[in-house]
């Protein structure tokens, strides 16, 4: 059962969040949080990002980064950009894209839990990443980006956050570049914490939606602490890591799909018809037909669009990895046809979100950059959990989160 607790966040005081918040540190490079950030020396991004401190060309995991990343946290805190809050309490987080919003729970979420797996992963981590990211929490000793869960619905947190979100909020803004709206409730009510720490000890497990790597990085180092420390009782702060927990029916998953830069050494009409021994093929001429269903999959080739059906009896639904559409265009396509068996590192392939929509996709492609994109239908949350649930792993690239929670609403110091 998923242990999780209140804390006493960190955050902007209400006319400075805007100034304060930002994107998370791994959707963007360094050039580009330098640009957002600009001369608003309040900028996230200035302990999430600190080599923008530095002159162009910095590496971002030099030494002198993660020595700014703790100055500047200091300074937030001393010059009150980031105010920590008198008692502790839960947060509710609201996120509307496209007239829809999901409503999360900000909590201290158990390092004994992620260790122990009842809070489940679907993906593989890279220790360099994961060391980038412990740094980051070690220097700051702080987790000054929330993770992203998600758990199986529950009437009664949903009760609870629905009377909430009839009142006033914290913060209400709507985010720069990606224009969704952001909203903050803070959960001060004794009865209403219970509730929530009570609720939560029911739900068996949480599911890593987005952000394995920070949540492998805050689990340990807080295990790490644990060690470290010969009076370790259990209860510190060190003890947990900040999430925000959504239900899995409010969340939405896009498309990632795969731009290919050559078709191993066949004409577009020979690629079709390889093709055309797996699948149904429509051609759908300048129309962008999204797909409607599993195994269904939008091909962009030489200026026209094409509808491809999966023939029957050819993925196995049964097997939790090899139904999905990940698997059975790295399978079918991708391997057997252009002899991409390495996702993560042959160059010949790259990967774009489904929010920067078809037309992007049309561009890499006309541009001459790239020959072929392929468009997949959305992993399910109900997937998701089902890989997680079965200890397996997704493919590489299998899901992209929208929106993407934004950083500097909530902060959360580990002592």
């Amino acid at each position: 059962m998923a242990t999780i607790k209140p804390f006493r966040g960190l955050r902007p005081p209400r006319e400075l969040v805007e100034q304060v918040e930002s994107r998370p540190y791994d959707v963007l490079d360094s050039e580009e949080a330098r640009a957002e950030a600009g001369n608003n020396e309040k900028s996230l991004y200035h302990i999430i990002k600190p080599e923008i401190d530095f002159p162009v060309g910095t590496s971002e995991f030099d030494p002198r980064v993660y020595e700014q990343a703790t100055k500047n946290f200091k300074k937030f805190q001393d010059n009150g950009w980031l105010v920590q809050d008198e008692q502790e309490m839960y947060y509710i987080y609201a996120q509307t894209m496209n007239q829809k919003t999901q409503f999360g729970l900000v909590v201290g979420a158990l390092v004994e839990d992620y260790m122990s797996g009842v809070i489940k992963k679907h993906e593989l981590t890279r220790r360099d990443k994961e060391e980038d990211r412990m740094k980051h929490v070690r220097a700051t000793n702080a987790n000054m980006e929330p993770v992203f869960f998600a758990y199986k619905d529950n009437e009664v947190i949903d009760s609870l956050v629905a009377r909430y979100a009839q009142g006033q909020p914290e913060y209400d803004f709507v985010a720069p570049i990606d224009g969704f709206r952001h909203r903050l409730w803070l959960v001060k009510d004794k009865a209403d914490i219970q509730t929530i720490t009570e609720t939560f000890a029911r739900i068996p497990y949480l599911y890593i939606a987005d952000g394995h790597h920070r949540s492998a990085a805050a689990a340990l180092v807080g295990a790490e602490k644990a060690k470290q420390n010969p009076n370790h009782r259990g209860d510190e702060e060190y003890n947990y890591f900040m999430a925000v927990c959504f239900p899995a029916s409010q969340l939405t998953i896009l498309d990632y799909n795969r731009v290919v830069s050559d078709l191993n050494g066949r004409t577009p009409e020979e690629f079709l018809a390889a093709l055309a021994e797996d699948f149904d093929i429509e051609c759908c001429g300048k129309e962008r037909r999204h797909p409607s269903r599993k195994h269904q999959f939008a091909l962009y080739l030489d200026g026209y669009w094409y509808q491809l059906t999966l023939h029957d009896g050819l993925a196995d639904d049964s097997d939790p990895i090899g139904g999905l559409d990940v698997s059975v265009s790295s399978n079918i396509i991708l391997d057997k046809l252009l002899g991409i068996t390495d996702l993560r590192g042959d160059k010949r392939i790259d990967f774009v979100g489904g929010l920067r929509g078809y037309e992007e996709l049309e561009r890499r492609v006309d541009s001459g950059e790239m020959k072929m994109a392929l468009a997949l239908y959305p992993v399910s949350m109900d997937e998701i959990m089902n890989i997680a649930d079965n200890g397996k792993i997704m493919p590489p690239k299998a899901t992209w989160f929208e929106p993407k929670l934004r950083s500097g609403i909530v902060v959360h110091k580990l002592d």
